[in-house]
């Protein structure tokens, strides 16, 4: 596909890193020079300078024949613009932006073609924001991953001793969860890649990938660890976009204080959240997440644009005695070197949120894209369309399916053919009826299922979505 990218900031970077590696012709658009420059020589691809918005700029990146347009710059007025010059000047057929203010997707009309013409719209601070609370939900868990609309949760745990499947094999789940159907997706080993099978014993320390229906998955952990306490106290140092919106989605359920260092932006986070205690302060403050009694926090989060100020931050309340902590970190290489020590969860904000922009970009319908493991593993969503002859999964066991090495078909799901009733605003209408489904090695996929399939390694996707991809014969 030839891609062009308005935008080389951490989410630009972070979407061109992962298309150029898949033989994807992109070309990146930005007014940085400098920066521009130094990311053409660590990767191949083109650049251009310039505003993104306007049309000379966007005829020089190659407008008139590109398959994808994506508007990540820090200007919500920059990406609307661009979209809408690209439908008018160019028609390029897909248009991406990236949109950081709520009110947008409150007026979801002003992004159809006659307006801004922008096909699918994104918000990284939203999906980082979805994404910790759901960490926050599962105290346990390193990743919480959801499919299918929420009917299927895959969650990434670090297995301790004293779990009841720790040093047994595999086989043994059914035996200890009679009534549910779970599959272990994958196993990271010292940062090695296990594709798990019957036999294969988890040990202590080991990165668990499990997958199972979403109202069965806690059930599921508890066979993996000892469950941790439920989360009551935050504390979430730093007020930007991140944390205020993570603050006002969780103050009704938890007790939370929000620590924000500028006394303007303070006053405001005060006005606009009705139960967080808002404190103006640093997250570094020893005396002061002393005089908060951070002994007693259950989870501290640093959410600052400072990932200098994040590591010290979580890392001081840890020693201090905060019983989990996360970090916003936006170098992977940080991210290694500090996640499982003092800082529990690491999380680059571009690796969380570039899950959407790539499902749009995948060959085939792929419904869901997650980034795992900072970007070197991937899961899938992808449906299954066409018939026997024109598509090479469609009435074939698991087991017939020429899978490549590291890829693996975890879960199904499936529309039943029946409905059932429910009301939205007192209006009834009818809801499909799904059915999850853990793949075995002779369970058949059929046309319009929902498969999840995990990659260990981004270099299999391709392979996977060929796979996936329905013949021309069929149209």
């Amino acid at each position: 596909m030839k891609i062009i990218i308005l935008g080389a900031g951490q989410v630009g970077t972070s979407v061109a890193e992962s298309l150029v590696s898949e033989a994807n012709d992109i070309t990146v658009v930005d007014n940085d020079v400098e920066h521009l420059n130094a990311l053409q020589e660590r990767l191949d691809l083109r650049v251009v300078s310039g505003n993104a918005a306007a049309p000379s700029v966007l005829e020089a990146a190659g407008a008139q024949d590109a398959d994808l347009l994506i508007a990540v710059t820090q200007s919500d007025q920059t990406n609307l613009c661009a979209c809408r010059v690209a439908k008018t000047l160019f028609n390029t057929p897909t248009r991406i932006a990236r949109l950081r203010s709520a009110d947008y997707a409150e007026h979801p009309e002003l992004l159809n073609d006659s307006n801004f013409a922008v096909d699918h719209s994104i918000c990284p601070e939203q999906i980082v924001t979805d994404y910790i609370r759901k960490l926050i939900e599962f105290p346990e868990a390193l990743q919480v991953l959801e499919f299918a609309e929420g009917m299927v949760t895959m969650i990434a745990v670090k297995a301790f001793e004293g779990g009841l499947l720790v040093g047994k094999p595999l086989k043994t789940i059914p035996q200890r969860l009679p009534n549910i159907d779970a599959r272990v997706a994958a196993i990271f080993r010292r940062d090695q890649s296990i594709v798990p099978s019957g036999d294969t014993i988890i040990e202590s320390g080991d990165e668990v990938f499990i997958i199972a229906a979403t109202s069965h998955i806690r059930k599921v952990m508890t066979e993996l660890r000892r469950m941790d306490k439920p989360i009551k106290r935050v504390i979430i140092a730093g007020g930007g976009n991140i944390g205020f919106r993570l603050a006002r989605a969780i103050e009704n359920t938890f007790n939370v204080k929000l620590i924000e260092r500028d006394r303007r932006r303070a006053e405001v986070l005060a006005g606009q959240l009705s139960r967080a205690l808002v404190l103006r302060g640093d997250g570094t403050d020893e005396a002061l997440l002393d005089s908060e009694s951070i002994e007693e926090t259950d989870m501290f989060l640093a959410l600052t644009n400072d990932e200098e100020d994040n590591i010290m931050s979580a890392s001081l309340a840890k020693q201090m005695g905060a019983r989990r902590t996360l970090a916003l970190i936006n170098r992977k290489s940080y991210v290694d070197l500090v996640q499982g020590g003092r800082i529990d969860i690491a999380i680059s904000p571009a690796q969380t949120s570039i899950g959407q922009l790539l499902a749009r970009v995948r060959r085939g319908d792929v419904a869901a894209v997650h980034s795992l493991r900072r970007g070197a593993a991937e899961a899938l969503e992808v449906i299954a369309h066409g018939d026997a002859k024109h598509c090479k999964v469609i009435g074939r066991r698991i087991e017939e399916i020429d899978l490549p090495e590291g890829a693996t078909i975890a879960a199904i799901v499936r529309n039943t053919g029946q409905s059932r009733t429910e009301y939205k605003e007192l209006v009834p209408y009818e809801v499909p009826i799904h059915e999850v489904i853990m793949a075995h090695h002779d369970t058949v996929i059929r046309a319009e299922d929902h498969v999840i399939v995990f990659c260990t390694s981004k270099k299999l996707v391709s392979q996977v979505e060929k796979l996936f991809q329905v013949g021309w014969g069929f149209f």
